[in-house]
């Protein structure tokens, strides 16, 4: 009898502690999955926030050097604002009323299509001038000190970032009748190796840069001739926006313009140059815009 007792309780003590086991066993997978699906949401959070907005690299002075997305298509356009920071700060203004523009209005995007916009390609400068690079800013907010404009052309490093790309690059370039740095090397500066990377891994299928101030749109080139769809583009921005069509920026020399160097990487590519330094000019950049986006609907 004793024998049997003892039977029976080892019996419950192996039928307890296999419960126990299988038990905790539950509760661990549970557990594991709950994670995982809080692992997931965070992972497809963070995606969707890759797909609209790309930290493409620092400036010298440390700030972010960002890229907007919108659309989803195959055919990547690319709009570039502010290389010249805060003297020409209208050109980073007019890009921020696009991204406005495209966020209240996603279905002007062709379904092909997908719209990149880098606002603020120099944001030291800008800061100096405006105060911030991140978001949209009113003309209130910009220094009237013509000393601030014209430092807020250049970077940290005292670099004019539209004389460091590598088409006839110089150490020693223009602006107007003023020498400038052009870096040590082509792609000296963070800024313009942040520009020249993305580049090579978005692939954009054209470019469209502001500057200020001449009034006008501007084909690219470097040595090579104007790309036939860099024509085209030139064309129809200005036939859409009213500024005369040029084949070429030649009121003095350039070396190491970012256009140019996109002519070289046989990217078509324009320069779109606002008339002042004060406005956008939307209404008529819009058109011109609207007009890429038709033509790369095809």
């Amino acid at each position: 009898m004793k024998k049997i007792i003892i039977a029976i309780v080892i019996v419950v003590i192996a039928g307890l502690g296999v419960y126990l086991l299988v038990k905790d066993s539950s509760k661990e997978v549970v557990v594991n999955n709950n994670e995982n699906v809080a692992t997931t949401t965070v992972t497809d959070v963070t995606k969707v926030e890759n797909k609209e907005i790309t930290t493409i690299g620092k400036s010298v002075g440390g700030l972010d050097i960002n890229a907007y997305h919108f659309g989803t298509g195959a055919t990547k356009l690319l709009f570039v604002g502010g290389i010249h920071g805060g003297y020409e700060w209208n050109t980073s203004l007019v890009a921020f009323e696009l991204m406005d523009y495209l966020k209240a209005n996603p279905g002007i995007i062709p379904t092909n299509v997908t719209v990149t916009v880098i606002p603020v390609l120099n944001p030291d400068g800008l800061s100096k001038v405006v105060g911030t690079t991140t978001a949209k800013f009113a003309v209130a907010d910009v220094s009237t000190s013509q000393t601030e404009q014209v430092a807020g052309r250049f970077n940290d490093n005292n670099v004019d970032l539209n004389r460091n790309f590598d088409c006839d690059w110089q150490a020693t370039g223009k602006w107007q009748n003023k020498n400038v740095s052009g870096g040590t090397t082509a792609f000296s500066e963070p800024e313009a190796q942040a520009m020249r990377d993305y580049v090579d891994s978005y692939k954009p299928v054209s470019v469209v840069v502001w500057y200020s101030a001449a009034g006008g749109v501007y084909s690219s080139n470097c040595h090579n001739g104007i790309l036939p769809e860099t024509r085209t583009l030139t064309n129809t921005f200005a036939k859409a926006s009213g500024y005369p069509a040029n084949e070429e920026f030649d009121f003095y020399e350039i070396t190491g313009d970012m256009v140019n160097w996109l002519a070289k990487k046989n990217i078509p590519a324009i320069s779109v140059l606002l008339t002042n330094h004060t406005s956008t000019e939307w209404n008529k950049n819009l058109l011109g815009i609207n007009a890429i986006l038709k033509y790369y609907s095809k």
